[in-house]
């Protein structure tokens, strides 16, 4: 029985890896809230790259949303999501300043003392 108990505990640990990873993998998907008060975080979209703090990248599958690198998977139900935003009409109303960007590459923070916000 003893021989038992450590493959458990493998399996185990296992599955909780794989699990953390790929959670940790698709971090990114987002919910767009229809208020502010079931929101996580106030969002502005600036006119210029200069202006922003997250360089956005909006991928078409869940898959490619990875880690908190501005790749993001907008989702159609706020619970498949792991973050809720509120698009505000002002910028000094908004937590998060973004823009959206062409091409992956780009995308990425620009300030990162606001990386906090989508963890």
């Amino acid at each position: 029985m003893n021989s038992v108990q450590p493959a458990m505990i493998k399996i185990i640990l296992t599955t909780f890896l794989f699990f953390f990873s790929a959670e940790m993998l698709s971090a990114q998907q987002i919910f767009t809230a229809d208020y502010a008060s079931r929101a996580d975080v106030t969002v502005y979209v600036v006119d210029y790259e200069s202006r922003a703090d997250l360089l956005v990248y909006r991928v078409d599958y869940a898959s490619r949303a990875r880690g908190n690198e501005g790749l993001w998977y907008f989702v159609e139900y706020a619970s498949r999501a792991d973050t809720q935003i509120y698009f505000v009409d002002y910028a000094s109303r908004a937590d998060l300043k973004i823009y959206f960007v062409d091409y992956q590459s780009r995308a990425g923070w620009r300030n990162n003392s606001k990386k906090h916000l989508l963890y």
